[in-house]
Protein backbone atom coordinates (compact mmCIF):
# COMPACT_ATOMS: atom_id res chain seq x y z
CA UNK A 1 0.00 0.00 0.00
CA UNK A 2 1.81 3.22 -1.10
CA UNK A 3 -0.89 5.75 1.03
CA UNK A 4 -1.19 4.13 4.35
CA UNK A 5 0.20 5.83 7.05
CA UNK A 6 4.29 5.82 7.37
CA UNK A 7 4.41 4.61 3.37
CA UNK A 8 5.72 6.57 0.42
CA UNK A 9 2.66 8.74 -0.23
CA UNK A 10 2.14 9.29 3.31
CA UNK A 11 5.85 10.16 4.19
CA UNK A 12 6.30 12.51 0.86
CA UNK A 13 3.19 14.43 1.72
CA UNK A 14 3.67 14.96 5.51
CA UNK A 15 7.59 15.77 4.30
CA UNK A 16 6.17 17.84 1.66
CA UNK A 17 8.94 16.50 -0.92
CA UNK A 18 6.05 15.21 -3.23
CA UNK A 19 7.19 14.56 -6.90
CA UNK A 20 4.51 14.39 -9.74
CA UNK A 21 1.47 11.58 -9.60
CA UNK A 22 -1.32 10.50 -11.65
CA UNK A 23 -4.00 9.15 -9.59
CA UNK A 24 -6.06 6.81 -11.42
CA UNK A 25 -9.26 4.87 -9.77
CA UNK A 26 -13.13 4.53 -10.01
CA UNK A 27 -15.28 7.90 -9.44
CA UNK A 28 -15.49 8.59 -5.36
CA UNK A 29 -12.62 6.81 -3.96
CA UNK A 30 -11.01 9.73 -2.64
CA UNK A 31 -8.60 11.13 -5.73
CA UNK A 32 -10.10 14.86 -5.12
CA UNK A 33 -9.93 14.53 -1.18
CA UNK A 34 -6.24 12.88 -1.49
CA UNK A 35 -5.20 16.35 -3.41
CA UNK A 36 -7.31 18.37 -1.01
CA UNK A 37 -4.99 16.97 1.52
CA UNK A 38 -1.78 17.59 -0.28
CA UNK A 39 -3.33 21.50 -0.66
CA UNK A 40 -3.58 21.72 3.18
CA UNK A 41 -0.20 20.29 4.01
CA UNK A 42 2.16 21.96 1.05
CA UNK A 43 4.28 24.69 1.21
CA UNK A 44 3.80 25.45 -2.59
CA UNK A 45 1.16 27.38 -4.40
CA UNK A 46 -1.74 24.80 -5.12
CA UNK A 47 -3.87 25.49 -8.17
CA UNK A 48 -6.85 23.37 -9.38
CA UNK A 49 -7.27 22.56 -12.99
CA UNK A 50 -10.15 21.17 -14.42
CA UNK A 51 -9.45 19.23 -17.58
CA UNK A 52 -13.23 20.09 -18.80
CA UNK A 53 -13.27 23.25 -18.58
CA UNK A 54 -9.51 24.54 -18.75
CA UNK A 55 -7.17 25.15 -21.76
CA UNK A 56 -3.40 25.82 -22.76
CA UNK A 57 -4.06 29.33 -21.80
CA UNK A 58 -5.09 28.22 -18.45
CA UNK A 59 -1.92 26.24 -18.45
CA UNK A 60 0.05 29.32 -19.66
CA UNK A 61 -1.45 31.11 -16.75
CA UNK A 62 -0.42 29.24 -13.74
CA UNK A 63 3.19 28.66 -15.04
CA UNK A 64 3.79 32.49 -15.52
CA UNK A 65 2.51 32.99 -11.66
CA UNK A 66 4.76 30.44 -10.91
CA UNK A 67 7.36 31.32 -12.10
CA UNK A 68 6.81 35.21 -11.30
CA UNK A 69 8.89 35.36 -7.67
CA UNK A 70 6.97 38.78 -6.88
CA UNK A 71 3.88 35.94 -6.51
CA UNK A 72 5.54 32.55 -5.73
CA UNK A 73 9.19 33.42 -3.97
CA UNK A 74 9.80 29.63 -4.24
CA UNK A 75 8.98 29.21 -7.89
CA UNK A 76 7.34 26.01 -8.19
CA UNK A 77 3.80 25.29 -7.54
CA UNK A 78 1.57 21.98 -7.19
CA UNK A 79 -0.91 21.89 -9.97
CA UNK A 80 -4.05 19.20 -9.79
CA UNK A 81 -5.75 18.27 -12.72
CA UNK A 82 -9.05 16.77 -12.65
CA UNK A 83 -9.92 14.82 -15.56
CA UNK A 84 -6.49 15.16 -16.78
CA UNK A 85 -7.54 12.42 -19.61
CA UNK A 86 -10.26 14.89 -21.22
CA UNK A 87 -6.30 17.44 -21.67
CA UNK A 88 -5.80 16.65 -25.82
CA UNK A 89 -1.67 16.09 -26.69
CA UNK A 90 -1.48 19.68 -27.20
CA UNK A 91 -2.54 20.68 -23.82
CA UNK A 92 -0.30 17.37 -22.33
CA UNK A 93 2.10 18.68 -24.24
CA UNK A 94 1.90 21.76 -22.88
CA UNK A 95 2.67 20.54 -19.59
CA UNK A 96 5.95 18.50 -20.06
CA UNK A 97 8.85 21.00 -20.13
CA UNK A 98 7.73 22.42 -16.70
CA UNK A 99 7.12 19.33 -15.61
CA UNK A 100 10.59 18.27 -16.56
CA UNK A 101 12.09 21.34 -15.21
CA UNK A 102 10.53 20.74 -11.46
CA UNK A 103 8.57 23.86 -12.19
CA UNK A 104 5.56 22.48 -11.19
CA UNK A 105 4.62 19.03 -9.75
CA UNK A 106 1.40 17.84 -11.37
CA UNK A 107 -1.42 15.65 -9.60
CA UNK A 108 -3.47 14.09 -12.27
CA UNK A 109 -6.91 12.39 -11.12
CA UNK A 110 -8.50 10.72 -13.82
CA UNK A 111 -10.80 7.70 -14.03
CA UNK A 112 -9.46 6.04 -17.16
CA UNK A 113 -6.35 3.85 -16.83
CA UNK A 114 -2.74 6.81 -17.31
CA UNK A 115 -1.27 3.98 -19.50
CA UNK A 116 -3.83 4.27 -22.16
CA UNK A 117 -4.94 7.77 -22.15
CA UNK A 118 -1.59 9.92 -20.34
CA UNK A 119 1.26 11.35 -22.26
CA UNK A 120 3.96 8.34 -21.96
CA UNK A 121 6.12 11.32 -21.20
CA UNK A 122 4.40 12.67 -18.58
CA UNK A 123 3.61 8.95 -17.12
CA UNK A 124 7.58 8.40 -17.37
CA UNK A 125 7.99 11.85 -14.80
CA UNK A 126 5.03 10.38 -12.96
CA UNK A 127 4.29 8.08 -9.52
CA UNK A 128 0.93 6.11 -11.09
CA UNK A 129 -0.94 4.93 -7.96
CA UNK A 130 -4.41 3.08 -8.62
CA UNK A 131 -6.85 4.11 -5.93
CA UNK A 132 -9.65 0.55 -5.38
CA UNK A 133 -12.98 1.21 -4.90
CA UNK A 134 -14.11 1.73 -1.23
CA UNK A 135 -15.19 -1.23 0.74
CA UNK A 136 -19.27 -1.31 2.02
CA UNK A 137 -17.44 -1.05 5.68
CA UNK A 138 -15.92 1.98 4.43
CA UNK A 139 -18.34 4.03 2.96
CA UNK A 140 -20.57 2.52 6.28
CA UNK A 141 -17.65 4.46 8.91
CA UNK A 142 -17.90 7.49 6.33
CA UNK A 143 -21.53 7.63 6.49
CA UNK A 144 -22.21 6.96 10.07
CA UNK A 145 -19.26 9.95 10.87
CA UNK A 146 -21.17 12.45 8.57
CA UNK A 147 -24.47 12.14 11.07
CA UNK A 148 -21.93 13.23 13.54
CA UNK A 149 -20.34 16.38 12.45
CA UNK A 150 -21.71 19.94 12.35
CA UNK A 151 -20.30 20.07 9.04
CA UNK A 152 -21.87 17.19 8.12
CA UNK A 153 -25.22 16.12 9.35
CA UNK A 154 -25.06 16.49 12.78
CA UNK A 155 -27.24 19.30 13.29
CA UNK A 156 -30.28 17.50 12.13
CA UNK A 157 -32.14 15.23 14.52
CA UNK A 158 -31.65 11.83 12.13
CA UNK A 159 -32.80 8.49 12.94
CA UNK A 160 -31.95 5.44 10.87
CA UNK A 161 -30.95 2.22 11.58
CA UNK A 162 -27.37 0.44 10.76
CA UNK A 163 -28.47 -1.69 8.36
CA UNK A 164 -29.99 0.62 6.07
CA UNK A 165 -26.84 2.62 6.06
CA UNK A 166 -25.24 -1.00 4.99
CA UNK A 167 -28.05 -1.11 2.63
CA UNK A 168 -26.76 2.04 1.24
CA UNK A 169 -23.42 1.69 1.39
CA UNK A 170 -24.09 -1.66 -0.69
CA UNK A 171 -26.08 0.36 -2.99
CA UNK A 172 -23.36 3.16 -3.81
CA UNK A 173 -20.64 0.18 -5.13
CA UNK A 174 -17.91 1.99 -3.99
CA UNK A 175 -18.56 5.19 -4.84
CA UNK A 176 -18.86 7.29 -1.36
CA UNK A 177 -19.93 10.39 -3.07
CA UNK A 178 -23.15 9.31 -4.73
CA UNK A 179 -23.40 7.54 -0.82
CA UNK A 180 -23.34 10.78 0.70
CA UNK A 181 -25.15 12.45 -1.76
CA UNK A 182 -28.29 10.37 -1.09
CA UNK A 183 -27.66 10.17 2.44
CA UNK A 184 -28.07 13.84 1.96
CA UNK A 185 -30.82 13.76 -0.26
CA UNK A 186 -32.99 11.63 1.66
CA UNK A 187 -32.68 14.08 4.89
CA UNK A 188 -33.16 17.14 3.24
CA UNK A 189 -36.94 16.10 1.17
CA UNK A 190 -37.78 13.88 4.39
CA UNK A 191 -40.11 15.88 6.50
CA UNK A 192 -39.79 16.24 10.28
CA UNK A 193 -42.30 13.90 12.39
CA UNK A 194 -43.99 14.38 15.64
CA UNK A 195 -40.82 13.29 17.63
CA UNK A 196 -38.42 16.01 16.23
CA UNK A 197 -36.51 13.42 14.10
CA UNK A 198 -35.89 12.69 9.90
CA UNK A 199 -36.33 9.04 9.86
CA UNK A 200 -34.98 7.44 7.37
CA UNK A 201 -36.27 4.11 6.41
CA UNK A 202 -34.79 1.51 3.07
CA UNK A 203 -37.87 2.95 1.84
CA UNK A 204 -36.74 6.19 1.71
CA UNK A 205 -33.11 5.51 0.99
CA UNK A 206 -34.10 3.68 -1.99
CA UNK A 207 -35.69 6.21 -4.09
CA UNK A 208 -32.84 8.67 -2.73
CA UNK A 209 -30.55 6.97 -4.78
CA UNK A 210 -30.32 6.09 -7.88
CA UNK A 211 -30.15 2.33 -8.68
CA UNK A 212 -26.83 0.51 -8.00
CA UNK A 213 -24.12 2.09 -10.15
CA UNK A 214 -22.23 -0.20 -12.37
CA UNK A 215 -18.54 0.93 -12.38
CA UNK A 216 -18.14 0.03 -16.60
CA UNK A 217 -17.34 2.34 -19.11
CA UNK A 218 -17.99 0.71 -22.40
CA UNK A 219 -15.06 3.41 -24.05
CA UNK A 220 -12.43 3.17 -21.14
CA UNK A 221 -10.25 0.71 -19.14
CA UNK A 222 -13.31 -1.47 -18.20
CA UNK A 223 -14.36 -1.99 -21.34
CA UNK A 224 -11.14 -3.99 -21.87
CA UNK A 225 -11.18 -5.43 -18.57
CA UNK A 226 -13.90 -6.90 -18.94
CA UNK A 227 -13.79 -8.43 -22.25
CA UNK A 228 -10.77 -9.62 -20.78
CA UNK A 229 -12.61 -11.22 -18.46
CA UNK A 230 -15.28 -12.68 -20.34
CA UNK A 231 -13.16 -14.34 -22.92
CA UNK A 232 -10.98 -16.02 -20.43
CA UNK A 233 -14.07 -17.13 -18.37
CA UNK A 234 -15.49 -18.96 -21.47
CA UNK A 235 -11.82 -20.28 -22.07
CA UNK A 236 -11.73 -21.39 -18.84
CA UNK A 237 -14.61 -23.20 -18.51
CA UNK A 238 -16.64 -21.36 -15.79
CA UNK A 239 -20.18 -20.38 -17.86
CA UNK A 240 -21.51 -18.69 -14.47
CA UNK A 241 -18.70 -16.56 -14.77
CA UNK A 242 -19.24 -15.77 -18.57
CA UNK A 243 -22.86 -15.47 -18.08
CA UNK A 244 -22.22 -12.54 -15.34
CA UNK A 245 -19.27 -10.99 -17.46
CA UNK A 246 -21.86 -11.03 -20.21
CA UNK A 247 -24.34 -9.44 -18.22
CA UNK A 248 -22.13 -6.93 -16.90
CA UNK A 249 -21.17 -5.76 -20.83
CA UNK A 250 -25.16 -5.70 -21.61
CA UNK A 251 -25.76 -3.56 -18.51
CA UNK A 252 -22.71 -1.46 -19.65
CA UNK A 253 -24.10 -0.74 -22.96
CA UNK A 254 -21.69 -2.73 -25.10
CA UNK A 255 -22.39 -3.58 -28.59
CA UNK A 256 -24.10 -7.44 -28.86
CA UNK A 257 -22.23 -7.67 -32.23
CA UNK A 258 -19.26 -6.94 -30.43
CA UNK A 259 -19.78 -9.74 -27.69
CA UNK A 260 -20.84 -11.94 -30.46
CA UNK A 261 -17.33 -11.57 -32.21
CA UNK A 262 -15.32 -12.52 -29.05
CA UNK A 263 -18.12 -15.79 -28.94
CA UNK A 264 -17.26 -16.54 -32.30
CA UNK A 265 -13.44 -16.07 -31.76
CA UNK A 266 -13.07 -17.61 -28.76
CA UNK A 267 -15.23 -20.62 -30.69
CA UNK A 268 -12.27 -20.94 -33.23
CA UNK A 269 -9.29 -20.41 -31.24
CA UNK A 270 -9.95 -22.28 -27.68
CA UNK A 271 -12.84 -25.04 -28.63
CA UNK A 272 -11.29 -25.58 -31.95
CA UNK A 273 -11.70 -29.02 -33.32
CA UNK A 274 -12.41 -30.35 -29.72
CA UNK A 275 -15.43 -29.33 -30.75
CA UNK A 276 -15.83 -27.77 -34.27
CA UNK A 277 -19.84 -27.24 -33.53
CA UNK A 278 -19.22 -24.57 -31.13
CA UNK A 279 -18.04 -22.66 -34.08
CA UNK A 280 -21.30 -23.13 -35.94
CA UNK A 281 -23.39 -21.99 -33.28
CA UNK A 282 -21.41 -18.98 -32.48
CA UNK A 283 -21.40 -17.58 -35.95
CA UNK A 284 -25.33 -19.02 -35.91
CA UNK A 285 -25.87 -16.65 -32.93
CA UNK A 286 -24.09 -13.87 -34.66
CA UNK A 287 -25.68 -13.87 -37.69
CA UNK A 288 -29.30 -14.29 -35.85
CA UNK A 289 -28.41 -11.08 -33.45
CA UNK A 290 -27.99 -8.82 -36.70
CA UNK A 291 -31.28 -9.58 -37.22
CA UNK A 292 -33.28 -9.40 -34.07
CA UNK A 293 -31.26 -6.91 -32.08
CA UNK A 294 -31.81 -5.94 -28.37
CA UNK A 295 -33.05 -7.55 -25.88
CA UNK A 296 -33.82 -10.40 -27.02
CA UNK A 297 -30.12 -10.77 -28.46
CA UNK A 298 -29.30 -11.27 -25.05
CA UNK A 299 -30.59 -14.62 -24.86
CA UNK A 300 -28.69 -15.77 -28.06
CA UNK A 301 -25.61 -14.62 -26.38
CA UNK A 302 -26.21 -16.23 -23.18
CA UNK A 303 -26.73 -19.41 -25.33
CA UNK A 304 -23.30 -19.27 -27.43
CA UNK A 305 -21.42 -18.08 -24.61
CA UNK A 306 -22.79 -20.93 -22.36
CA UNK A 307 -21.97 -23.13 -24.95
CA UNK A 308 -18.13 -22.32 -25.57
CA UNK A 309 -17.35 -22.36 -21.98
CA UNK A 310 -19.50 -25.86 -21.50
CA UNK A 311 -17.54 -27.24 -24.20
CA UNK A 312 -13.78 -29.20 -24.62
CA UNK A 313 -11.28 -26.80 -25.94
CA UNK A 314 -8.19 -27.35 -28.00
CA UNK A 315 -5.84 -24.51 -29.24
CA UNK A 316 -4.20 -27.21 -31.26
CA UNK A 317 -5.71 -25.38 -34.71
CA UNK A 318 -4.32 -21.35 -33.71
CA UNK A 319 -1.37 -22.36 -32.20
CA UNK A 320 -0.98 -24.75 -35.55
CA UNK A 321 -1.50 -21.78 -37.65
CA UNK A 322 0.65 -19.09 -35.41
CA UNK A 323 3.45 -21.47 -35.92
CA UNK A 324 3.48 -22.27 -39.54
CA UNK A 325 3.30 -18.09 -40.12
CA UNK A 326 6.10 -17.46 -37.71
CA UNK A 327 8.25 -20.42 -40.44
CA UNK A 328 6.83 -18.61 -43.61
CA UNK A 329 7.75 -15.49 -42.78
CA UNK A 330 10.96 -15.86 -41.22
CA UNK A 331 12.59 -19.16 -42.54
CA UNK A 332 13.71 -20.23 -45.83
CA UNK A 333 10.68 -22.89 -46.49
CA UNK A 334 11.98 -24.58 -50.03
CA UNK A 335 9.41 -24.75 -52.86
CA UNK A 336 6.42 -26.69 -53.03
CA UNK A 337 6.79 -30.08 -54.73
CA UNK A 338 6.32 -30.57 -58.02
CA UNK A 339 4.37 -33.42 -58.28
CA UNK A 340 1.01 -30.95 -56.31
CA UNK A 341 1.39 -27.65 -58.54
CA UNK A 342 -0.93 -27.01 -60.71
CA UNK A 343 -0.83 -27.70 -64.18
CA UNK A 344 -3.75 -25.65 -65.79
CA UNK A 345 -1.97 -26.12 -69.28
CA UNK A 346 -0.46 -29.76 -70.75
CA UNK A 347 3.31 -28.12 -72.19
CA UNK A 348 2.88 -27.78 -67.77
CA UNK A 349 3.09 -31.37 -67.36
CA UNK A 350 5.78 -31.92 -69.66
CA UNK A 351 8.34 -29.50 -67.46
CA UNK A 352 7.36 -31.64 -64.10
CA UNK A 353 4.04 -29.73 -63.36
CA UNK A 354 1.58 -32.03 -61.39
CA UNK A 355 4.29 -35.21 -62.57
CA UNK A 356 3.75 -38.37 -60.04
CA UNK A 357 0.77 -36.76 -58.26
CA UNK A 358 -1.47 -39.72 -56.27
CA UNK A 359 -5.09 -38.85 -56.20
CA UNK A 360 -6.34 -40.33 -52.51
CA UNK A 361 -9.60 -41.37 -53.78
CA UNK A 362 -8.05 -43.91 -55.99
CA UNK A 363 -6.72 -45.64 -53.06
CA UNK A 364 -8.06 -47.91 -50.10
CA UNK A 365 -9.67 -45.36 -47.14
CA UNK A 366 -9.28 -42.44 -49.23
CA UNK A 367 -5.72 -41.87 -48.39
CA UNK A 368 -1.84 -42.48 -49.87
CA UNK A 369 1.20 -42.14 -48.23
CA UNK A 370 3.27 -39.07 -50.67
CA UNK A 371 5.20 -35.91 -49.66
CA UNK A 372 3.02 -32.67 -49.46
CA UNK A 373 5.71 -30.32 -47.45
CA UNK A 374 8.75 -29.13 -49.43
CA UNK A 375 11.56 -30.73 -48.87
CA UNK A 376 13.37 -28.42 -46.61
CA UNK A 377 10.16 -28.71 -43.95
CA UNK A 378 9.68 -32.24 -44.72
CA UNK A 379 9.30 -33.31 -40.57
CA UNK A 380 8.10 -30.45 -39.57
CA UNK A 381 4.82 -30.63 -37.04
CA UNK A 382 2.37 -28.02 -36.71
CA UNK A 383 -1.04 -29.86 -35.92
CA UNK A 384 -0.71 -31.49 -32.94
CA UNK A 385 -4.06 -32.85 -31.69
CA UNK A 386 -4.73 -33.07 -27.69
CA UNK A 387 -6.18 -35.16 -25.82
CA UNK A 388 -9.69 -33.22 -26.14
CA UNK A 389 -9.90 -34.02 -29.40
CA UNK A 390 -11.46 -37.58 -30.32
CA UNK A 391 -11.09 -39.72 -34.16
CA UNK A 392 -7.83 -37.68 -35.01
Amino acid sequence: MLYGKDKILYRTIKADRLSSIILFGPPGCGKTSLARVISETTKYKFYKINAVTAGVADIKRVIEETRNLMLNPVGKSIVFIDEIHRFNKLQQDALLPFVENGTIILIGATTENPYFEVNKALISRSMVIKLNPLTEEDIFKILKNALKRKDGLGEYNIKIEDSTLKKLAIISNGDVRTALNGLEIATLTTPVNSDGCITLTDEVIKNSIQNRKAIFDKNGEEHYDNISAFIKSMRGSDPDAAIFYLARALNGGEDPLFLARRIVICASEDVGMANPNALVVANSAMQAIHMIGMPEARILLAEAAVYVATSKKSNASYLAIDKALSDVSSKDTGEIPMHIRNAPVEKMKELGYSEGYLYPHDFPGHYVEQQYLPDKMVGTKYYIPDENIKNE
